[in-house]
This record gives structure tokens, sequence and C-alpha cells, in this order.
């Protein structure tokens, strides 16, 4: 918590990822202020990591969500305090040698073994503010996880390349 992102040395395309995340126990804030987090694939696409248990906040802000661009099927999310799963797969996107997207990537996010993304077409980097659009970068980068300032917990994270 207000430590800083942490990203993984080796780089990735194609994977398989598994995160388990907790928020803390007793509440404190609400909507994005309440365990605030992200897993970013390359360094650029985000699955949320958010307590979104009786939270309201944006719909596509939620646990599960790729950050404001699809929110997920249903909200998975167990109560505070309690350990999370994401099972992630990712497909990089791929781009010709005038930056032009070939291929979007795409997502698939099982949340706590429920079905919540299912092989999305994410429509660029996700961004806060302004709309997404892809920017060419090396086939594979690095994995965050986002420091947003909320406390929230990990633990058995494994990522294998596809």
């Amino acid at each position: 918590n207000g430590t800083g992102n942490i990203t993984s040395k080796q780089e990735f395309g194609d994977v398989q990822l598994h995160v388990e995340w907790a928020s803390p126990a007793e509440i404190k804030g609400e909507g994005q202020g309440r365990g605030n987090s992200g897993i970013y694939l390359q360094g650029r696409y985000e699955v949320q990591v958010l307590d979104s248990y009786n939270n309201k906040t944006y719909f596509h802000g939620q646990a599960g969500s790729v950050y404001k661009q699809h929110p997920p099927l249903v909200n998975a999310t167990r109560q505070p305090g309690e350990w999370q799963t994401y099972d992630i797969i990712f497909r990089a996107p791929s781009f010709d040698d005038q930056g032009n997207v070939i291929k979007r990537a795409t997502i698939t996010v099982l949340h706590n073994g429920v079905l919540v993304q299912d092989h999305v077409e994410v429509r660029g980097t996700t961004t806060h503010v302004g709309e997404p659009k892809y920017t060419k970068h090396a086939p594979k980068q690095p994995i965050s996880i986002q420091d947003h300032g909320n406390p929230v917990r990990f633990r058995n994270i494994w990522v294998r390349s596809l």
C-alpha cells in the first residue's frame, strides 16, 4: 500500500495467470476507494481488482471487469477479508510494421471459478480517462500488480506462457 506497483522481471505474451487476492475484512471507503488494485497484462491491459461485495460503483469498474471496457458478466465477489481467485487467459495483440493492429488482445476471466469475461476483445490500453487505443508494443511485456493506494493482499500467483 503506497509503495508502488509490483512488476514481473520476465515478459509475457499469451498467458494463463492465476492470482489470489483479498481486500481488508474491515470495510473502509466505498466505490473505487475500497480494495482497489488491478492486474495489468503486458503492463497496459487491466483486469480490475476491487472489493465489489455490496459496494456500488460504475459497472465497468467492478471486480473482474476489463477496466472501463467490459463489465463482468456477474458479480462473483466474496465477502471482504475472504480470499478471491482470478484465473485469466490472455491472448496478446499483434501489430504490423506500421503499428496497425492485426489482432486485438482477448481476455477470459474466471473469478472464484465463475466465468465473468468470455474471450472478450480488448479495445486498447485500459485508461481511466479517454478512449482506449492501441499503441504498438513488443510482443512480450511484463505483468504488473497495481498499487492504487488501497490495502489489498496477494498470494499464490503463478503464470505460464501459452
